[in-house]
Parts: C-alpha cells; sequence; structure tokens
C-alpha cells in the first residue's frame, strides 16, 4: 500500500474515531452529576485521551515504504 493511500485511510480512521469519540464524551458527561469541577476533569481527561488510541494508527500511517 502507497504511502498516500496509508495517509487516507488513516484520516478517514482519525474521523471516525474522533466522532465516535465526542459522541461518547457528550453521551458520559450527561450521565454524571452537574458539578462544575468534575466536568472540568472530565473534559480534561477526555479531550487528551483521545490520542492515546490514535498513536498506533498515526504511526501505521507515517511508515516507510518496505522494499519488495
Amino acid at each position: 500500500m502507497g504511502a498516500r493511500t496509508r495517509r487516507f485511510v488513516a484520516t478517514i480512521g482519525v474521523l471516525l474515531f474522533l466522532s465516535f469519540w465526542v459522541w461518547g464524551a457528550v453521551a458520559i458527561n450527561d450521565r454524571l452529576p452537574d458539578i462544575w469541577w468534575l466536568d472540568l476533569i472530565f473534559f480534561a481527561v477526555a479531550g487528551i485521551g483521545w490520542g492515546i488510541p490514535l498513536i498506533p494508527l498515526l504511526r501505521w500511517a507515517e511508515r516507510e515504504p518496505q522494499a519488495k
């Protein structure tokens, strides 16, 4: 698979993942008590935490093509 194709697949994957991540974060926040400091902590963790699951996908998209 070429570099451009891998990057395209990764872009679609990131967009899909982030749409579900945001939907999940909002759905979980609806079930939490309405306390401002809890919202602050929750969205800080959710805002930082999205990058960790995407690291393998981004590394795959940026690796060098293997020689045949």
